[in-house]
């Protein structure tokens, strides 16, 4: 019964080792959401003074929400893994008095037992008083297996009180942790709710102005349409110089290694957030209309460098009217395209490598200083979401 009842309460304990080790990993999620709010708030009151009303902010409040809720949410789980937790130390430690008084009983019984069958005779007496050898090595080895039995249930017992006492705090450690995470879950709640009203007014404002939204979303399209015309115009000379002069060894094992890191490409900006995403996306204002995006937008604050997310080679420079410039750069049959860049610092031919600065992200001072760079990816003219190439952040 005493086997049974250990391997129960040692299967409690490591239940409860495995809920710490996820609310590290849930407190580590949680400290690098945090850092992430942090830098888009610091985003968002760059702008607060010039009032600015414009689709990147509305998706910069937007990213701000979702990271807000991914928070909660966070909350939550840490929470609900302290009261598991909470019912797991509570268990153990009705398991564990219950042990200790059993083995209370035990332990007198043991008493009881050795006084009877020395009918209260000192040790050394009992053993005297074998009637020979035989029984006197007998009642000493009786004496020694008693006395070793109680020195054992004296330390299981000192083990067993001291597993209790630190059950007990982490009990009361965790009853505290859970109204303080409630509290902070609380507040988090209310922010979003202020946030929320905050895009709501936004989305109303820039409702009012929907002749100038189509007008932006036209411009993007045609931005859009000048990058595919040139990746288009460079597929077609690349396979006409093909059939002189075909893609080098290195360079088809660059587009190889390339392929490898899908999930594992840096980003190619220090510090941003993914403000628009590939793809059929929904208008955030517009209602029934849509945008197929072809990369994605990252939107940073302050001056920005852009760097290469791959070695490979420059194949285009060059300028899109009203968008300054962009960049493509080859590795193997994939190519990458860097565009709204200013000071570009790499011509067509030169070979870069992983992490190369290829200049910086046009910083738009009236609108906070915020710098958005459009990354894309493709695979020859086949267009792929980029997110599913970075590295998660």
């Amino acid at each position: 019964m005493r086997i049974k009842l250990t391997i129960i309460i040692l299967a409690l304990l490591t239940s409860i080792n495995a809920v710490c080790q996820s609310r590290a990993e849930l407190e580590e999620l949680r400290k690098k959401n945090l850092q992430e709010i942090e830098y888009v708030d610091r985003m968002l009151k760059s702008t607060a003074s010039q009032k600015t009303e414009n689709l990147n902010e509305l998706r910069v409040i937007g990213k701000k929400l979702s990271l807000r809720e991914r928070l909660i949410n966070e909350y939550g789980e840490e929470i609900s893994l302290l009261e598991y937790r909470i019912s797991l130390n509570r268990l153990a430690i009705t398991m564990l008095e219950e042990d200790v008084e059993r083995m209370k009983k035990d332990y007198e019984r043991s008493i009881l037992s050795a006084y009877k069958a020395t009918k209260g005779t000192p040790a050394l007496a009992f053993i005297l008083s074998s009637s020979d050898f035989n029984q006197g090595y007998k009642r000493l080895k009786y004496i020694q297996q008693v006395a070793r039995f109680r020195r054992n249930e004296a330390e299981t017992m000192e083990a067993i009180y001291g597993e209790l006492s630190r059950t007990k705090e982490r009990l009361e450690s965790d009853r505290k942790n859970v109204n303080d995470l409630k509290n902070k879950e609380e507040r988090q709640k209310q922010i979003l709710r202020e946030e929320q009203n905050r895009k709501e007014k936004l989305i109303t404002t820039l409702t009012r102005k929907e002749k100038q939204l189509k007008q932006e979303l036209d411009e993007k399209k045609r931005i859009a349409a000048s990058i595919e015309n040139e990746i288009s115009r460079l597929i077609e000379e690349e396979r006409k110089r093909s059939k002189t002069t075909p893609m080098s060894g290195e360079m088809k094992l660059i587009g190889d290694s390339f392929g490898e890191n899908k999930g594992r490409l840096p980003w190619p900006v220090e510090k941003g957030i993914v403000t628009s995403h590939f793809g059929l996306q929904k208008h955030p204002v517009l209602k029934n209309v849509t945008e197929d995006n072809i990369g994605i937008e990252i939107t940073s604050s302050g001056p920005t460098r852009t760097k290469a997310v791959f070695k490979g080679e420059v194949v285009r420079v060059f300028a899109i009217s009203g968008a300054n410039m962009a960049i493509i750069i080859r590795h193997g049959k994939y190519l990458t395209v860097y565009q709204n860049i200013v000071n570009v610092k790499v011509k067509a031919g030169d070979a870069v490598i992983t992490g190369q600065e290829i200049g910086d992200v046009f910083m738009d001072s009236e609108n906070g200083d915020k710098a958005v760079i459009k990354f894309m990816i493709y695979e020859e003219k086949n267009k792929l979401n980029p997110e599913l190439w970075l590295v998660k952040k």
